[in-house]
């Protein structure tokens, strides 16, 4: 067979003139991008942030994807005005949307084109502009700044400043590649550590200019400028901790107006390292496991699994909501796994034989050795659980995540990181134990490993939501953060209508779609394409290092200095 010409491809996207849909200040506008697969089926590839307040936005994060030459990938951008803090859109007001194939943005370099409604008629006058630039470096640059005596823009309070980073094209305009978070009513702000592409940044040329401007953030959307400065990768890298590199914030028409003008006040950066971030065939093919374990959920809630109307009553052919989870996960998960020998526990039931409530059983019953041979033995195992248990309640997640935990934390002693550890739960409700849930969780994101959690039914799942955290920051009930995002919730009707067949393709395609994060950042595509989180850029470091630096690697040009 052939090799496939691919290549990856780095999507920068800004829009103009959008919809006002909200009634006393303005659209506060996100982007998706969906991919089609066949038909009409089209499928979440990744979304931005949302951008308060702006009619023009210009969104810091950028689109990374395969383009394959000799396919027609056909893509769609929809732009959405967000006003709540829910992961599904059907619920948020719709800006606008534009289709095409990825060749067409790809061989136009900068496209821009009208923004159209569902019924085909022009949205306002809005419009997207897509930039498409090929990725050839896997490094990134980690950076940590501060400022002190920055201008107070605010008349109530003091500023609220960010930063912006800014990368000069060939033809001499700005384009804006990271901005940091706001940090609230603080002349004087240290700014989260951040990573950006080398190549985002700066096209991988440590000569190259990149621009850094400081924002007083306004809730309105008319953020003022503090000021700005230039400097080079070159200049950055000579930053360290004890001997931080610091810029002079100059605001151009203050120092027109000023006779003693200095300065806006000081940026420094404290600490600058460029790192090479491990692909997904670097650990695969460095021997790294995947170990999977299913969770399944035998509360009564989910009904009679003698009644067509229970989520476990089996259909003609043999399967329902549960088992076509386990399919679509497992199938997937299982080429990266040598002995194919999955654990498979359930809770919420009561189980023979004395019918005590369990919130951790094998499925298969047999508590020394709860692996079962392959998915098809999930399978069959499942079934054969099913008529033996009486469903029960409640529902409580900690004991199985405590579970894999244990494992997950073995592994860390380990001398080389051969190991990530992966846990679907497939639930039909709402959590009894949200608090230990939540400590189990935080606990857990310490460790190499990722919780998926799949809501069958059409409850009401805003717990899982919230503890997927794409909204902020998961904390513990005594207020520790999670280190990273390790749990992704999806509702099963978000994907139930693809078939096997599709829901492979798109894992296959999108595999390595995303280079943005760090350690065993490509597992975030393994499973569906919709579970986009798994594994953020805060893998703990020490393990990352391992991983990188193992015998299991003999390429030394793998190896970063994470």
């Amino acid at each position: 067979m052939a090799a496939q010409c691919v290549t990856k491809v780095e999507l920068t996207i800004s829009c103009t003139n959008l919809l006002d849909k909200d009634v006393g200040s303005k659209s506060d506008p996100l982007c998706v991008l969906l991919q089609n697969t066949s038909g009409q089926q089209w499928y979440e590839v990744d979304r931005t942030e949302r951008v308060k307040n702006s009619l023009n936005p210009k969104f810091a994060k950028k689109f990374l994807v395969d383009y394959y030459f000799e396919l027609v990938q056909k893509f769609k951008f929809g732009i959405y005005d967000i006003d709540n803090k829910t992961f599904d859109l059907s619920d948020d007001d719709f800006l606008g949307e534009f289709e095409c194939t990825l060749g067409q943005i790809v061989s136009s370099r900068t496209l821009t084109k009208p923004l159209v409604l569902k019924n085909g008629r022009p949205a306002g006058r809005g419009s997207i502009t897509i930039t498409a630039e090929e990725v050839k470096d896997n490094r990134v640059v980690i950076l940590e700044v501060e400022a002190r005596k920055l201008d107070n823009k605010d008349f109530f309070g003091k500023s609220d400043p960010y930063l912006e980073f800014h990368k000069q094209t060939g033809d001499g305009n700005w384009v804006m590649v990271h901005r940091t978070e706001v940090i609230k009513n603080n002349l004087n702000p240290v700014w989260r550590p951040f990573k950006i592409s080398l190549n985002s940044l700066c096209y991988s040329d440590m000569d190259k200019s990149i621009k850094v401007e400081c924002y007083d953030y306004d809730s309105d959307g008319s953020h003022d400028l503090i000021g700005s400065f230039q400097t080079t990768m070159s200049k950055l890298k000579e930053a360290s901790r004890s001997s931080p590199v610091e810029f002079e914030c100059i605001n151009e028409k203050k120092r027109q107006k000023k006779k003693n003008y200095k300065n806006s006040g000081i940026v420094s950066v404290k600490h600058c390292e460029i790192i090479v971030e491990c692909t997904f065939l670097d650990y695969i093919m460095g021997g790294c496991q995947l170990n999977f374990t299913v969770g399944i959920d035998f509360t009564g809630s989910n009904g009679d699994p003698r009644s067509p109307d229970s989520l476990h009553y089996l259909s003609p052919n043999g399967v329902n909501e549960y088992l076509t989870a386990i399919w679509s996960v497992g199938m997937v998960i299982q080429d990266y796994d040598t002995d194919k020998m999955f654990p498979a526990f359930g809770f919420g039931a009561q189980i023979p034989p004395s019918f005590q409530v369990s919130h951790e059983f094998p499925i298969n019953f047999n508590p020394s050795n709860p692996f079962c041979n392959g998915i098809q033995g999930i399978v069959d195992a499942y079934r054969a659980c099913l008529p033996q248990v009486k469903l029960y309640g409640p529902t409580n997640f900690s004991p199985i995540i405590n579970h894999v935990a244990r494992f997950a934390a073995a592994a860390t002693q380990q001398q080389t990181a051969s190991q990530y550890f992966i846990l679907l739960i497939i639930t039909d409700g709402v959590i009894t134990d949200l608090d230990q849930t939540r400590t189990a969780i935080v606990n857990a994101s310490k460790l190499p490993m990722s919780i998926i959690i799949v809501g069958v039914g059409g409850a009401d799942f805003d717990a899982m939501e919230f503890l997927d955290g794409d909204n902020g920051v998961l904390r513990s009930s005594s207020g520790e953060p999670a280190v990273r995002d390790i749990v992704q919730f999806v509702p099963f009707r978000k994907f139930q209508n693809l078939t096997f067949i599709e829901i492979s393709r798109l894992i296959q395609g999108m595999a390595c779609a995303s280079a943005e994060r760090a350690g065993l950042w490509w597992l975030s595509w393994a499973p569906v394409y919709i579970w986009r989180e798994l594994c953020s850029e805060d893998l703990d470091k020490a393990y990352i290092k391992r991983c990188c630096t193992s015998s299991l690697f003999s390429n030394t040009s793998l190896q970063g200095r994470g």
